[in-house]
């Protein structure tokens, strides 16, 4: 199957989204699971050791500074589902506006990440990376927080993990999926404007909020 851009946000919007066998299978299949993943943005569990790790602020958050490696880091793994055209229509969804990347720096390097695309108020979750030890945990820190902070009402992870499982992750049926998918596209969401808080000011806000 080939890819448009057009064609990946008409998914999105319809509740499924693309996947591959593997990178070096050309060919795209659509995946509409009957039990989603979802991370409730009122919902996400900021451990103990989690607070410790975000204090010691050693590390650097961007947006948008390198979608591309971000994608590419997600792929970096012994099996992936991200193929050639998966990357390439990413990538336009990105030059669109319509995929976000929100990365994760220690020293200068790329060491951890999270990409996703926006619609309406629905952030859909691909997929995420860490070359350094709860980078990804990070990632997804700050990324919840510039979710809400931006007005979102949902974050689709697909599937449960484990480790999405210990930060608050949820698995729901396909029925309420789509229920919260259609009131999240009837509103905006802002992905690019809410400021990069700083460690402290990120937990206070977890503590209010939960």
């Amino acid at each position: 199957m080939t890819l448009s851009a057009d064609l990946l946000l008409h998914a999105y919007a319809s509740g499924v989204f693309p996947m591959a066998e593997s990178r070096d299978d050309p060919e795209v299949f659509w995946v509409d699971p009957k039990r989603r993943g979802i991370l409730p943005l009122d919902g996400f569990r900021i451990s103990r050791s989690l607070g410790k790790r975000l204090r010691r602020d050693d590390y650097e958050i961007s947006v948008n500074r390198d979608f591309a490696g971000v994608v590419h880091g997600c792929a970096d793994r012994e099996e992936t589902w991200i193929n050639e055209e998966i990357f390439d229509r990413y990538l336009e969804l990105h030059l669109m506006g319509f995929a976000h990347s929100l990365e994760v720096w220690m020293d200068g390097a790329l060491v951890g990440g999270v990409y996703g695309v926006s619609l309406g108020a629905a952030f859909f979750g691909e997929s995420m990376f860490s070359r350094s030890r709860d980078a990804s945990k990070i990632a997804l820190a700050y990324l919840v927080d510039r979710l809400n902070a931006g007005g979102y009402t949902l974050c689709d992870t697909q599937f449960i993990t484990p480790h999405l499982a210990s930060l608050g992750g949820e698995e729901i049926s396909r029925a309420r999926y789509r229920r919260l998918l259609a009131e999240a596209l009837d509103q905006s969401g802002d992905f690019l404007s809410p400021a990069i808080p700083a460690p402290q000011s990120l937990l206070q806000r977890r503590t209010q909020t939960s």
